[in-house]
């Protein structure tokens, strides 16, 4: 071998080899790095969006006694109706408030609380609840910059794949209780990314639910249960 192939060797080729291994092991060890750190960054706006779901929900359930398996129920829900808003006028901290609300209940025991706003309206110290109708568009949400109506059916960063929603009425212990259940698998969530490290985490991820949950083929967030009350906990919680 000339002096002129061992200098090449030893000055560019050997340590351009040194530099491609170096790189491999690198790009090896932040792989699942990167992949913990985007599926993080994915999984909070997947958790915004099942709990915005929850919120409606519930109040959809305050409302009719029941659960939807329908979005577009929601959705019509959550731009059309009203619900029930308990306001607080005054404070139960105001003793000459208190004193005052005792003694006109003591005259009139029949008064009503929009017979007392009345009151309050025109200078009375008073304290006291009264329930309002208010459009619940009015009501939730509405000072979330981020909430987005036609967004929630989706899975996020899914390119358009759906959330699953069910409900279900279940006897427990002689009683009929409403239950709802919304979920998105990481197959969907994580769509775009390292599919073996996705494969990885859904092995995983089905065996914990196995242990835990009893639900040894799901991989992936969820919020509510079908098959037991849970009140309506997200699996992240």
């Amino acid at each position: 071998m000339s002096g002129i192939v061992k200098k090449v060797l030893t000055y560019l080729i050997f340590p351009l080899i040194i530099i491609a291994l170096a790189y491999f092991i690198v790009q090896s060890v932040m792989e699942p790095v990167n992949f913990n750190k985007e599926k993080a960054a994915r999984e909070q706006v997947a958790i915004q969006r099942l709990k915005d779901i929850r919120t409606l929900q519930d109040a959809f359930k305050t409302e009719t006694g029941r659960f939807t398996a329908s979005m577009d129920t929601l959705k019509s829900f959550y731009l059309d109706s009203t619900m029930k808003v308990v306001m607080q006028i005054g404070s139960q901290d105001d003793s000459i408030a208190v004193a005052n609300t005792e003694r006109l209940k003591k005259r009139n025991r029949r008064i009503t609380p929009e017979q007392m706003l009345e009151l309050y309206r025109k200078g009375e110290h008073l304290v006291f609840s009264i329930e309002n109708e208010i459009p619940v568009k009015d009501t939730l949400f509405n000072k979330r910059t981020d909430f987005c109506l036609d967004s929630l059916a989706f899975v996020p960063f899914s390119g358009g794949d759906s959330i699953k929603m069910q409900a279900a009425v279940k006897t427990v212990s002689g009683v009929k209780v409403p239950l709802f259940e919304a979920s998105l698998t990481y197959k969907s969530l994580l769509k775009g990314m390292d599919n073996q490290l996705r494969i990885n985490l859904d092995a995983s991820e089905k065996e914990k639910n196995d242990k835990k949950y009893g639900t040894p083929d799901f991989s992936g967030l969820k919020v509510g249960s079908i098959t037991a009350p849970n009140n309506n906990a997200g699996n992240w919680e």
